[in-house]
């Protein structure tokens, strides 16, 4: 039996081309759901490329830091199937769902959260995720709409990731305690492994 899924993403701020596809497979196959490729890493496109096709077509490969429609469509055409932002834009948004995108953009305020959902977003990235807090984050579930897909980003690591997970976050994306440049690939395995099983067991 498949294991649920998690809805962690591994952000991968400065991965290299070189060395992306590597380390975004022992994210994966540590049991995280998606990689998101930040936009302002060295060739992030060649890595979004490489990392799509090591990881299949069905994968969840992303672009984060993605502040432009043109963005939107650069990363599309790389092959990314998730589109992260760190502000909320409604042009963004449109243009992801106009390409059949998953969008989250970043929103800090219910105000901004609300407008990222009217705008047509997948979800919506809570972020700072250390700003809003645990008690942010169960005070904007009881207001948005029921189903909303809600996921902290933004120092989550593996000391507050159960706390996400007991407050009913959808998912939380894991940047610098995952990955930083030039860490092996066998390295961000055993941390993914590590976070996921925090994530499970709460």
């Amino acid at each position: 039996m498949t294991p649920p899924a998690t809805g962690l993403v591994a952000i991968l701020r400065g991965v290299t081309p070189a060395e992306a596809a590597a380390v975004a497979l022992a994210a994966v196959g540590a049991g995280f759901d998606a990689v998101e490729v930040p936009l302002n890493s060295p060739d992030p496109l060649e890595s979004v490329r490489r990392v799509r096709a090591a990881a299949g077509p069905d994968a969840r490969v992303g672009a984060g830091t993605v502040l432009t429609p043109d963005d939107v469509r650069r990363a599309a055409d790389a092959g990314a199937s998730l589109v992260v932002s760190p502000n909320t834009r409604p042009d963004v948004v449109a243009e992801t769902v106009r390409l059949g995108l998953e969008s989250y953009p970043g929103a800090a305020t219910p105000t901004e959260a609300f407008a990222a959902l009217d705008a047509g977003a997948t979800g919506v990235k809570v972020f700072p995720a250390t700003a809003v807090g645990v008690p942010g984050l169960r005070a904007w579930a009881s207001v948005l709409p029921a189903g909303t897909r809600l996921v902290p980003v933004g120092g989550v690591d593996l000391t507050t990731l159960a706390a996400w997970a007991r407050a009913g976050a959808d998912g939380a994306g894991v940047g610098t305690s995952l990955y930083r440049p030039g860490d092996a690939a066998a390295e961000v395995g055993a941390r993914a492994a590590a976070l996921v099983h925090e994530w499970r067991n709460p």
